[in-house]
């Protein structure tokens, strides 16, 4: 017969196999913040852009008459201490309606929340949602996060809300990341590291706007990683230094160009070209991730 403490110590344990067990069967959240073992990055496929002329992403002619398809993806990057997520995709609305006017038309298959659940998540677990820049593209989906800390950078606030100066550009719409009002924020100035730790950074690069960044990740597998926002949108942008007729100032873009090849090649890092079709396409299929 087991004596009484060794009995309740039984009982605890089965206890704990039970509550075990009942979890693996109903299963986990496939990235609960708490229980990342390493940093992790996941692509998310918020959206494509089909564009009837090109010739506006080349001040230098190298698209004109020509026609081209944008991917429009968000990112996750879980970490032990939470999880950001970076740029938030095409709004519903507009991949209904598009522009026709511009000749722009797009598409979301599968909503953002939607996604969300597919690995177990709600909006509620993203801890931190920061911006490659302001253009719609990048914003469409921004208020699903309310609850998220923001990462905003100062200048590209300023530039996207009009305050002060000129209304936002047309390519901006303030209505998709109105959130931020009332958001918990964290207004950055220049490069900011997200978890402390020097494995997440956010670096300024502007030129395609005002306070356009980058994010900088370095996994423990695949190494150091850089999402390049709209610093390039095709490969060949990069191959050729391209700059768009709409970048608000070209020299900015040239030395942001310079800065963060720079970083590239001394980190030996991946540079991922965000709307580049095969870029994106060369990533894991979500909810599968680099690590």
């Amino acid at each position: 017969m087991l004596s009484r403490p060794a009995a309740s110590m039984s009982r605890r344990c089965a206890i704990t196999w039970i509550a075990v067990l009942i979890a693996a069967s109903f299963g986990q959240p496939a990235l609960a913040a708490d229980s990342a073992p390493e940093i992790r990055l996941y692509a998310m496929d918020c959206g494509h852009l089909d564009f009837k002329d090109l010739s506006f992403f080349s001040d230098t002619g190298d698209y004109d008459g020509k026609s081209g398809s944008l991917a429009d993806p968000c990112f996750l990057i879980r970490h032990p201490k939470g999880i950001l997520l970076w740029d938030t995709g095409l709004s519903p609305e507009f991949a209904r309606q598009g522009n026709p006017e511009a000749g722009i038309s797009g598409g979301l298959d599968v909503p953002v929340t939607t996604q969300l659940q597919q690995a177990g998540l709600t909006a509620a677990n993203v801890t931190f949602v920061a911006f490659s820049h302001f253009h719609a593209d990048h914003t469409g989906n921004a208020n699903l996060f309310a609850g998220s800390t923001w990462i905003i950078n100062r200048d590209e606030l300023a530039w996207a809300t009009g305050t002060p100066g000129p209304q936002p550009p047309g390519i901006v719409d303030p209505a998709t990341f109105s959130a931020y009002k009332t958001a918990k924020t964290k207004v950055i100035d220049g490069d900011y590291d997200v978890f402390g730790d020097g494995t997440v950074r956010i670096l300024k690069a502007p030129g395609h706007t005002p306070g356009h960044q980058v994010l900088l990740l370095r996994l423990k597998k695949s190494g150091a990683v850089i999402l390049a926002g709209d610093l390039y949108h095709f490969r060949h942008d990069r191959e050729a230094r391209l700059v768009m007729t709409v970048n608000t100032q070209r020299a900015d873009s040239l030395a942001s160009f310079d800065r963060i090849e720079k970083l590239a090649h001394n980190t030996h890092a991946r540079l991922i070209v965000q709307h580049d079709p095969e870029d994106f396409k060369s990533l894991p299929k979500f909810p599968a991730y680099l690590d």
